[in-house]
Order: C-alpha cells, then sequence, then structure tokens
C-alpha cells in the first residue's frame, strides 16, 4: 500500500488536457523496435531479395509470359495478399501472426494447423537459400561444385547466417537494408548500359522453336518469387508501432518487389538474342557479362550471395518468432518461448528452424521449392477463409488499416489467388503430395499430443493452448482465472484445470486488446482507449474508492499511470499521475495488481 498511496500523492491534470503537452506524453521510441526501413527491406526479403532466380521463368515458357507473369501475378496475388497481411497484422498484432488469425477465426484446431503448414513451408524454403548461394560461389570458386566441399560449405553457410540471425532483429533488419542496396546495384547497372541496345520485339517472343514449354516450372517459378508476403507478420510483436508502420512498409516494399523483377527482366530479354536453354538459375551473371563485361558479373555473382544472405536472415527471422508465437499460445512447448538473455532473440526457434533447413538442404532445388509451394497454398486458403470469417465475426471490430473493400468485394479478392493456388496444388507431383501429408498429419498429432499432454499435465507444454492472444492479460478473482478472448472470456478453473467459456460478458462492438476484469454485473470492464496512453498492456486495480490503471500508448512505449472514478460508466474520464523513476515500468504495473 505504501507505493499505491505514493502514486495517488501525485495526481496531475486531467488527460484531456495533459495530451495538449507533447514533451510529456509523447513516448520515447523503443530502441530495439523494428522501424519502418528495415521492415520494408525484411519484407521485400521475405518475398524477393532480387530478380536472382526469375530466370527459369524464361526458360520454361519464353520472354513473353515471363514479363506478363511477373506483370500481372503481382495484381491477382501479391497486392492481395499484402492487403490482407497489413488488416490482420495491425489488427491481431503479435508474434504468431496467421497463426492467430486462423486461431480466432476458427479455433486452436486450425490456428495449430495454419502454424505447422506455415512453418514447415518457411523452414524447408529455408534450405533453399544456402544452396543457392553455394551455386552462385562455385562460379567463383569451382573446388565448392561437388563432393566433400560441395556438402561442407553449404553446412558451414547455414550455421554462420543462423549466428548472425541470433545476434538480434535490429542487427538483421539494417543488415537487410545494406544487403539489399548493393545486392540490387547491379541490376540497375545492368539496365542502364543495357538501354542502347534494346530491341522491344525480343519481348514479344513465345520461345525458341524445339523448346517445350515447362507449365509446372513456370508457374513454381513465379509463385516462388512472389509469395511469403504475410511472412513478416509473425515479427508484428517486435515492430514500432506495427498500426502504423505495417501498411507503409508493405506498400514500399511491393513497389520495390514488382520494379526489382520486372526492369532488369525488360533490360536483358530485350537487349540479347534468346537461347532459351541458358535460362536457369544464375544466368544474370553471364548476361551481365555479356552486356557489360567480367566486372560486372562478378558484381552479380557477388551480389547474388548476398541477396541469399537477406533472405536467409528474414525468412529464419520470421519462422523463429512465429514458433516464439506459438508457444505463446500453448500450440507448442513453452521451451520454444524462451528468448536469449544477451540479444533477445527466441533462441531455441532459431536452432530448430536451422537443424531441418541444413537437414533439408541436400534434397535438389525443384524439390525443395515444389514443396514448399503445396504447404504454403494450403496455409494460404486457411488464411483467406479466416480474413473473410473474421469480417464476417467481428464486423465492427477496430481495424487500424482496413481493405476498402465490402464483403463481396473481399469475396472476389480472395477467390482469384485462391484458384490460382488450386492450380499450384495440382500440378504437383506424387512426391510433393506424399510429403505435404505426411507433414500436415505430423502438425495434426503433435496439435493432439499437445492437447494430451496438457490433460495430463506432463511437463511443461504451455497454459494457454485455447487463448488466441499472444500475450493474454489475465485476472484473478476467487480462485479464477479470467482471460480475454475478443467476443468472450475463457474461465479457468485452477482446481480442475479445465476452460470454461462464458458468453455474454461484453457489448457487441467492444473489443479492446486487453481488459481490467469483470465488473459486478458480469460485464467486463476495460479501460482501454479510455486515453491516448491506453491502447496496450492495460491494467487495472481497485484502490479504495478509485482505479489505478496502467498502459501504453503501442507496445514497447514508456508506461502511463492514471487514476479513475469507479462507477462512471465503460468511458470514464482518467486523470494522469506522476511517477518517480524507481516506481515506473514494469515493475510498478506488477505492483499495482498485486496490490
Amino acid at each position: 500500500m505504501v507505493v499505491s498511496q505514493h502514486l495517488l500523492e501525485h495526481t496531475e491534470e486531467d488527460v484531456e488536457n495533459s495530451t495538449q503537452n507533447p514533451d510529456t506524453n509523447t513516448p520515447k521510441p523503443p530502441q530495439k523496435k523494428l522501424a519502418l526501413l528495415p521492415l520494408i527491406f525484411l519484407i521485400y526479403f521475405e518475398v524477393a531479395g532480387g530478380p536472382y532466380g526469375e530466370e527459369a521463368a524464361v526458360g520454361a515458357a519464353g520472354p513473353i509470359f515471363a514479363l506478363l507473369g511477373f506483370t500481372a501475378f503481382p495484381f491477382i496475388w501479391s497486392i492481395p495478399e499484402a492487403l490482407l497481411t497489413a488488416e490482420l497484422a495491425t489488427t491481431f498484432p503479435g508474434n504468431g501472426g496467421f497463426v492467430i488469425w486462423a486461431n480466432e477465426a476458427f479455433g486452436p484446431f486450425w490456428g495449430s494447423l495454419m502454424g505447422f503448414w506455415k512453418f514447415f513451408s518457411a523452414v524447408i524454403n529455408l534450405a533453399s537459400y544456402p544452396v543457392l548461394c553455394i551455386d552462385y560461389l562455385k562460379l567463383m570458386i569451382p573446388a565448392l561444385s561437388s563432393g566433400i566441399p560441395h556438402t561442407l560449405s553449404i553446412f558451414i553457410s547455414t550455421l554462420f547466417l543462423s549466428f548472425l540471425n541470433y545476434s538480434g532483429l535490429a542487427i538483421v533488419g539494417y543488415s537487410a537494408v545494406a544487403l539489399g542496396v548493393v545486392s540490387l546495384l547491379p541490376f540497375l547497372l545492368l539496365s542502364l548500359i543495357s538501354l542502347p541496345k534494346i530491341d522491344p520485339s525480343r519481348w514479344l517472343s513465345f520461345g525458341q522453336e524445339g523448346v517445350k514449354k515447362d507449365w509446372t516450372l513456370y508457374f513454381n517459378t513465379i509463385f516462388w518469387n512472389l509469395n511469403f508476403w504475410d511472412s513478416a507478420s509473425t515479427l508484428a510483436g517486435e515492430v514500432d508501432q506495427p498500426h502504423k508502420t505495417f501498411p507503409k512498409a508493405l506498400f514500399c516494399s511491393g513497389m520495390l518487389t514488382c520494379f526489382g523483377y520486372i526492369i532488369p527482366l525488360l533490360a536483358a530479354t530485350g537487349a540479347m538474342e534468346l537461347d532459351q536453354k541458358n535460362w536457369s538459375g544464375g544466368y544474370f551473371a553471364d548476361v551481365a557479362e555479356i552486356i557489360a563485361g567480367k566486372w560486372l558479373k562478378f558484381w552479380m555473382e557477388i551480389g547474388a550471395v548476398l541477396s541469399i544472405v537477406g533472405l536467409f536472415e528474414a525468412q529464419l527471422s520470421s519462422a523463429a518468432y512465429q514458433l516464439l508465437g506459438m508457444a505463446d499460445l500453448g500450440f507448442i512447448p513453452k521451451i520454444f518461448g524462451d528468448r536469449s538473455k544477451k540479444f533477445n532473440t527466441p533462441w531455441m526457434g532459431i536452432l530448430v528452424s536451422t537443424i531441418i533447413a541444413v537437414a533439408m538442404s541436400f534434397f535438389s532445388f525443384n524439390e525443395i521449392i515444389s514443396t514448399v509451394n503445396f504447404l504454403y497454398s494450403l496455409g494460404m486458403l486457411l488464411e483467406f477463409a479466416s480474413f473473410l470469417w473474421l469480417r464476417r465475426k467481428f464486423p465492427s471490430l477496430k481495424r487500424p488499416f482496413e481493405v476498402p473493400l465490402g464483403m463481396k468485394g473481399l469475396i472476389l479478392m480472395c477467390l482469384i489467388p485462391s484458384l490460382l493456388l488450386v492450380y499450384v496444388m495440382s500440378v504437383a507431383t506424387k512426391a510433393v503430395f506424399v510429403a505435404s501429408a505426411f507433414l500436415t498429419c505430423v502438425g495434426i498429432l503433435l496439435y493432439y499430443f499437445m492437447n494430451l499432454c496438457k490433460a495430463k499435465r506432463w511437463g511443461s507444454v504451455g497454459e494457454k493452448l485455447d487463448s488466441p492472444m499472444p500475450s493474454p492479460v489475465e485476472y484473478q478473482k476467487n480462485q479464477r482465472e479470467i482471460s480475454y478472448c475478443w467476443s468472450n472470456y475463457k474461465v479457468l478453473e485452477i482446481e480442475s484445470g479445465m476452460w470454461k467459456r462464458v458468453e455474454g460478458v461484453w457489448e457487441t462492438g467492444r473489443c479492446p486488446r486487453s481488459c481490467a476484469g469483470i465488473a459486478k454485473d458480469s460485464k467486463a470492464v476495460s479501460w482501454v482507449g479510455s486515453g491516448p496512453g491506453l491502447q496496450v498492456g492495460v491494467r487495472g486495480v481497485a484502490v479504495g474508492p478509485k482505479t489505478l490503471v496502467t498502459g501504453s500508448e503501442y507496445e514497447g512505449a514508456e508506461h502511463g499511470f492514471y487514476l479513475g472514478e469507479m462507477g462512471e460508466g465503460q468511458n470514464r474520464k482518467l486523470r494522469r499521475i506522476s511517477v518517480p523513476d524507481e516506481f515506473s515500468g514494469f515493475v510498478q504495473s506488477g505492483c499495482s495488481i498485486v496490490i
């Protein structure tokens, strides 16, 4: 009570007046949160990482189909996926990303299955990058072409890149900025040097006579080069003001990706005669030598290696933080939510992702991307369904970014890419079907095994199996623990260890991200949104006739402290109080709850 009494003696002006002084109320941005620029390049590397890898589309179907594919595909696939990600990542910010979305829409089974589909596709995709990296390096170091040197180089490069990720997400983010600039520069030079040599008629070529079109390779190549827009959603909990930052980052990375693919492809196919059989992975380096000389070829090869490093780092971050979010949700053991004490990174998630990537890196590149595309397609079909169902389930939910379409428009927006997903899955080989079915069964078995462990209380498997929030607010009263579930409450009976759903405790259309507890009339009482500083991590505790409320403007911001009168309705008037440094921050919030 000493702490609470000390706080009561520091009452200041009303919140309405305090917002007029930006010097005292504007929270300082957290230093270790991801800012806009590094997030742009992390999303860019999640999706593209440069034109490296698009060469196979020309070899499979000819210049005109390659150009049409990389021009049209962003409109029928990338833009809908990016819009979906912007809305859901800002509405449900958390490190679970798409796992939270499916869980909120259809329940824990589908949330868990979404997590496993996306995780398996991400870590299998990781395996392709060391392979691509060595494929470029062997052009400069022929000894890496085969045998033990080839195997060791893949293994060592994977371990090195994983350790860089362990050093911290902020470091990875700004490293992605540097890697992106350096790896794109040779393509900019190639495009400029090619201008005098371009013959537009070459763009209209359907391919050389006698070369059979490989539509499976064509669609897999384009799909692989332009997907994974939603992967960065698993980093939402690490982003500075995600409700503002994510939409901007997705737009900027989308423009960078589209122009980064189209402009070099126009330059290369228009400036030289078509030799279709040579258009495969790594051919851009040969194009650079033909058009500009060996110096640009060397730079292109170095840029390819750096681009692959960026791709690996971005997707390893996404996979590791996804595991962290799944552990917070209780879908996997809690140890996967452990962070490094030195770097605050999910070390177990990074370790597991690296081990799987190393194991898969010895498969062929085409086998890897085919399996990735199939699993990713399954996850995306569920993601589109979750997006539509959440719009219908929570029509009044506050969405910081909202796709400006009605339900019919949203269905059409999701239908076209869904048909494309079905086609990509239909052209998969038998081996891909078997591998995907096996991994799906593994995910289902793991879900039920986690339920069994929870029921039998075997080990520390996570206590939030049914909770949709990555860090739900908990309120304990009368030997019950109540956590908010967006539209209802889940009540945990401590004696039995079982969750019970309680309906009708929250008014329609009022769904904040955290709550203070249950009022005497059994309605949910929330202080979220009562003031500008009460948006995230809001807590309330009775102190005599008043309520002491703490919260932040956004995740990672400074805590604000307020006093509110009990019984003034949902939108109460608050009074801000000043707090000495020794009582501020998370510790004070914890103390207030204990009091």
